[in-house]
């Protein structure tokens, strides 16, 4: 037989208050390469058709978004491991992620089999990184009891995970250029990633060295004492994950203001490349304008927590998208004035770090709010669920991407300097005009969606904490 083990830590140690996040930063650090470089990668380098590329980035994306919301009910229903039902997910599974990664960016042979295995090993190195990237959010949940203790994390990680864009502006093309001297160009993004990879695999370790002692394990019980253990409060059902969904309209506004949020980052992303290609001209700029906005993205995060404490989490995540959409929408009206575009830009990047960092927090107040009004923990299931907006943007981008170099009559023949005017709108509609929709849709969500305030939520914990 077993029993929990109570946890030891009580409030957050200063090395969780420091330096939780920075298996964020190597996991941001990682898939940067995908969300820069691999649209780049299929059309530039490995030179497949645009209808190729499509497919491939369509397929896996949506297998990716398809299988994204498993994730968090498998931690929240299984069997929990040796080092706990979340924590344990941070060491089994991540040193699987760069070999598996490295062949998204490979090209071996040509046509449909070299399509295949880029298909394949997108599809499993997501699986693999999901399940730790699930376990390590869910943890914001366990080890912070309360709402600051969680904003305190959330804030914490954003800024880890934003200054590793800061620190791939530096290292990611210079990464991709050394390993093209030794094999080759059109595989140097599969060896960055690889190496990438497995720096995220040991910041994830990291991780889960810092969390010990903050989550339940299982221990060995003495024969004799054969009693029947109780269900596990964490453990949920099919109908439990079910409830917890349905029942909670503040997680459904959210995970429609998630989506925005992640289109605004992985659509920049993956355009930019284009834009600095095709419209600015000037390609070396692209590490700049990296170096710029991530560094942006920083400081809005590390402000997160005082803005949040200034005017609660939740009218801050829709103010500042609410910004943001308008500056997207003005730099659309002067998309060929770079410097402007730039300017707008880093403002506008500013502002997704702080929403970045205040979304985990608002997960957290769904997770209370979900357990208040079902009876069940679901804190594995609910930070889950915040993979399915991220997945599904992953699969938004590709084929917003795609459609608007399809708009603009894209062609890799096409010489930047002599770029036709209708690609330059349809790379810019894609670059702001999509992403500034999005954003202004997920203000109306969390308008009328969202209504926890921090005193609603104070008084569920209070009152969860008087029924145990």
């Amino acid at each position: 037989m077993k029993e929990e083990k109570k946890t030891s830590q009580k409030g957050l140690s200063k090395m969780l208050k420091r330096f939780y996040g920075v298996g964020d930063c190597g996991f941001t650090l990682m898939s940067n390469i995908e969300s820069y470089y691999f649209s780049f990668f299929l059309t530039n380098l490995a030179q497949f058709s645009l209808p190729m590329v499509t497919l491939i980035t369509t397929i896996s994306s949506t297998v990716d978004a398809a299988l994204s919301w498993i994730y968090g009910a498998i931690l929240n229903s299984i069997k929990p491991l040796k080092w706990g039902r979340y924590r344990s997910w941070l060491v089994v599974i991540p040193w699987l992620v760069p070999f598996l990664y490295a062949f998204q960016f490979v090209k071996i042979g040509d046509g449909w089999v070299s399509a295949i295995i880029i298909i394949v090993a997108a599809i499993a190195s997501h699986v693999a990184w999901n399940f730790a990237y699930v376990a390590n959010v869910s943890m914001i949940s366990v080890a912070g009891k309360t709402p600051e203790e969680r904003s305190q994390l959330s804030s914490t990680r954003a800024a880890w995970a934003n200054f590793s864009k800061v620190i791939f502006s530096y290292v990611g093309p210079g990464l991709a250029a050394i390993m093209a001297g030794f094999i080759g160009e059109v595989n140097q993004y599969g060896a960055a990633a690889f190496v990438l990879g497995c720096i995220m695999a040991v910041l994830y370790y990291a991780h889960f060295r810092m969390f010990d002692g903050y989550e339940q394990v299982q221990e060995v019980q003495p024969k004799d004492q054969g009693q029947k253990q109780a269900k596990e409060k964490d453990r949920t059902g099919g109908m439990d994950l079910i409830r917890a969904l349905l029942q909670n309209p503040p997680l459904i506004a959210l995970l429609i203001a998630d989506l925005a949020k992640f289109m605004f980052n992985f659509v920049l992303m993956g355009v930019a490349t284009y834009y600095f290609t095709y419209i600015a001209m000037n390609d070396g700029l692209l590490s700049a304008y990296m170096l710029v906005t991530n560094i942006f993205c920083v400081i809005g995060a590390y402000l997160s927590k005082a803005l949040s404490n200034r005017f609660t989490t939740r009218t801050t995540t829709i103010g500042v998208m609410a910004i943001q959409a308008i500056l997207l929408i003005v730099s659309y009206l002067f998309y060929n004035n770079v410097t402007l575009v730039i300017v707008l830009m880093s403002v506008a990047m500013f502002g997704y770090g702080i929403t970045y960092a205040c979304t985990p927090a608002l997960y957290g107040d769904t997770i209370i709010y979900s357990e208040w009004k079902t009876g069940k923990n679901a804190a594995g299931w609910i930070s889950g669920l915040q993979n399915v907006p991220l997945k599904v943007s992953i699969m938004t981008r590709g084929i917003i991407i795609s459609a608007c170099l399809a708009m603009g009559n894209f062609s890799a023949d096409i010489n930047p300097a002599e770029t036709p005017e209708g690609l330059k709108n349809a790379i810019s509609i894609g670059f702001m005009v999509i992403p500034a929709i999005a954003l202004i849709v997920a203000v109306i969500a969390l308008i009328f969606g969202f209504k926890l305030t921090k005193e609603k939520v104070e008084q569920y914990t209070a009152e969860i904490a008087a029924r145990s």
